[in-house]
């Protein structure tokens, strides 16, 4: 079985939203406690490693916003604004979270691992260069693709974003450059408001940005043919070194931010084709970063699907895979309308001849 890293702490626990909010810890609760199993902990890499260095968060953020996240330490709460709140543990625990992409990516790099998963909080995809926002801190991908290109020499990242919302930190990172190729599927409109498909790029990044928006209710078969027509393709004709997934559950049923309807089989589907399409263009290396997800069920549910799709076996005898051959191949050939899709497809031509 494939070698699977699993980047889980306490201390991404310890950031308080408040006891309302739904980015709570109880998102990863049940989680970390099923990955402490003997039959699951046997089955996965469970890497030490250490926080992001505060200039290495400056690969993408301010100084000034890097200082204002630290000034927020060892204060009971800090609102950044009217989602988003940091606490006294908050500071270290983002940048625990960057050093866990990081360290994954470094890695991926030497052969250590074949793929993983930081299962992180605070998210990122929405923290843009000079704020927090959308219950982001710090975007633990952008800071992790930039490190890449800087600091393993990486010339092609490819950043498939599949939460919800659109990851509009993450797009305004590499908007003008060509050296990552963001795509995005998301609902719209909704927030941050970003997203249409029109935001392609600029200069070298013309058609480095590839938005594909979502009407609500979409469900299993539509995320698989996007991921088969569009994803994929695009995937090959670049030929990334690495593919980093933002992966978001809150495109799950029943999740109460949105209205989207995959099950676990659709992820646990995405994710191995994902897997595949690595194993083809960049010697496996894949990770993914936790971002959005607001039902308890659900992340317990996709977060096992997605695991169990990485490391390519069930983790233990009370978790099959979320996928049968049968549905794989359903999914694999399915063929219902989408027009977000066929949008979409017209639109990139204007870059990339798939």
């Amino acid at each position: 079985m494939r070698k699977t890293a699993v980047y889980k702490n306490d201390l991404f626990l310890a950031h308080d939203t408040g006891r309302e909010h739904i980015e709570s810890a109880a998102r990863l609760q049940a989680v970390y406690q099923e990955l402490e199993r003997d039959e699951i902990a046997a089955k996965l890499i469970y890497p030490s490693w250490k926080k992001s260095a505060a200039s290495t968060v400056q690969l993408i953020h301010s100084r000034e916003h890097v200082q204002a996240i630290a000034a927020t330490a060892n204060l009971p709460a800090t609102f950044l604004d009217a989602d988003t709140r940091a606490s006294a543990d908050s500071y270290q625990a983002a940048l625990l979270a960057v050093g866990a992409v990081v360290d994954g990516l470094t890695r991926l790099h030497r052969g250590e691992i074949d793929n993983g998963f930081c299962l992180v909080r605070p998210p990122g995809h929405h923290a843009e260069r000079h704020r927090a926002m959308g219950f982001c801190l710090f975007n633990n991908i952008a800071v992790g693709a930039r490190w890449a290109i800087r600091k393993l020499g990486a010339k092609r990242i490819m950043i498939i974003d599949w939460d919800l919302h659109h990851g509009n930190g993450t797009q305004h990172s590499f908007y003008q450059q060509d050296t990552v190729l963001y795509c995005s599927l998301h609902q719209y409109p909704l927030y941050p408001g970003t997203g249409a498909l029109p935001e392609s790029g600029q200069g070298r990044g013309g058609g480095f940005t590839v938005n594909i928006p979502l009407a609500a209710g979409r469900d299993d078969e539509e995320y698989a043919r996007i991921i088969n027509e569009l994803v994929i393709p695009l995937a090959r004709a670049y030929r990334p070194e690495y593919i980093l997934v933002s992966c978001g559950f809150d495109i799950m049923a029943g999740d109460p931010t949105g209205t989207m309807r995959v099950s676990p089989a659709g992820i646990a589907y995405m994710t191995r084709a994902l897997v595949d399409l690595a194993a083809e263009l960049c010697g496996g290396r894949l990770l993914y970063t936790l971002e959005g997800g607001y039902d308890r069920d659900n992340m317990l549910a996709g977060i096992l699907a997605v695991l169990s799709e990485l490391y390519g076996a069930p983790l233990a005898d009370d978790h099959p895979l979320s996928l049968s051959r049968e549905e794989y191949d359903c999914f694999h050939t399915s063929r219902k309308e989408s027009a977000a899709l066929d949008q979409a497809l017209s639109w990139i031509q204007n870059w990339w001849q798939i």
